[in-house]
């Protein structure tokens, strides 16, 4: 149960497509923290970082995103960087799509609830109502890009992608498909400011450089993330294979980890999160956490992917922002250097102590094929 990874597209803060985000891996920023924008009032009072989707327009008529929400255009945007990058590749009825998302729709959907608070259930929108179910950017996917295979959304909240990860991996080793498009995709809305301005208070734009375990840098933030999988080798370098994906819930002896990878941890910047990890890694483990680079969004394992996966293109490792998980553990990556481990674990602790765990290893690796 292994895919090759052959694509990636990316859409954030720091840009869209893997050259600027791999920019910022190399020179560790600009951070999330330093890219936040305020939040209107009134609902306001936290940051938030907003996804870049300038270049969408030089892909795709402007006529064919009308209807299209932000949710909706990041995720298309970010599954046909995936494909631009995974080239040459052909689409046919044999390609498969799995969006992750653990908000959805959220700022459509609200925005329906409240054509249906200010006029009574005649009055809801049925534009906004088509955008607001979780789906929906699945199904535009599909028809912007011709893709007839099997269309799917798992919505797991911080188990999304390692979820959807898994679906994947059980298509292509069934031989439904024969790639599978494969992402991760939430965006920002005034009501989740709200939440997190309740949660957190207020925020400034804090420098994650100076943050400690007492100082998390919890930026809300928004973007998209999609892999190519596929069952065969392309003619690039790839980016590694996604050998296998495990979920379940943190007890004696789980998760288990291969001996000798590296553990890049989807810590979210809340307070609980480094003792979480902490008391499920082995101390001696070598770790790196890279989410201040990208904001706190519940599919942030992701973007970990994405960081792996160029770990096993470039052969190394980038160097460490300062997070609240500094200290933590004796073999915590800081200043970067080759990566001499065979795999890479992206793993996701959630606050009720379940977890998920993608594991990416590199061509030849024992167990990979």
């Amino acid at each position: 149960m292994a895919a090759i990874l052959r694509g990636i597209g990316i859409v954030g803060g720091f840009g869209s497509g893997v050259p600027a985000f791999e920019k910022v891996l190399v020179h560790r920023g600009p951070t999330a923290a330093s890219l936040a924008v305020p939040d209107p009032q009134p609902l306001g009072g936290h940051l938030h970082v907003k996804a870049d989707l300038t270049r969408l327009g030089d892909r795709f008529p402007a006529r064919s995103l009308r209807r299209l929400d932000r949710f909706a255009r990041m995720a298309l945007f970010a599954a046909d960087l995936a494909l631009e990058d995974g080239q040459p590749f052909e689409i046919d009825e044999g390609m498969g799509i799995v969006v992750a998302t653990g908000y959805g729709a959220a700022h459509t959907t609200f925005a329906f609830l409240d054509t249906v608070l200010e006029g009574g259930d005649p009055c809801g929108s049925p534009t906004l109502f088509s955008g607001s179910v979780h789906n929906a950017a699945a199904a535009h996917i599909s028809m912007h890009l011709g893709a007839t295979g099997p269309n799917l959304t798992v919505s797991q909240f911080d188990l999304s992608v390692s979820g959807a990860f898994s679906i994947a991996l059980q298509w292509l080793t069934e031989g439904r498909v024969t790639a599978v498009l494969v992402g991760a995709v939430d965006t920002w809305c005034p009501v989740l400011g709200h939440c997190f301005h309740r949660f957190f208070g207020p925020a400034s734009p804090l420098d994650c450089r100076n943050a400690t375990p007492d100082t998390p840098p919890v930026v809300p933030a928004e973007g998209a993330v999609f892999f190519l999988l596929a069952s065969e080798k392309g003619p690039g370098p790839g980016y590694g294979i996604v050998e296998s994906v495990q979920t379940g819930g943190c007890s004696a002896g789980a998760p288990t980890f291969p001996e000798k990878a590296l553990i890049l941890v989807g810590d979210d910047g809340c307070p609980q999160s480094p003792e979480r990890y902490a008391r499920r890694i082995p101390g001696n483990r070598e770790v790196a956490s890279y989410f201040p680079l990208y904001g706190t969004l519940p599919v942030g394992m992701g973007f970990d992917m994405a960081v792996a996966g160029l770990m096993m293109r470039r052969d190394r490792i980038f160097p460490m922002p300062a997070s609240p998980l500094q200290g933590l553990f004796s073999k915590e990556i800081r200043s970067g250097g080759p990566l001499e481990a065979r795999r890479i674990c992206c793993l996701g602790i959630t606050p009720s102590d379940t977890y998920g765990m993608i594991t990416l290893s590199r061509e030849g690796a024992p167990g990979a094929s």
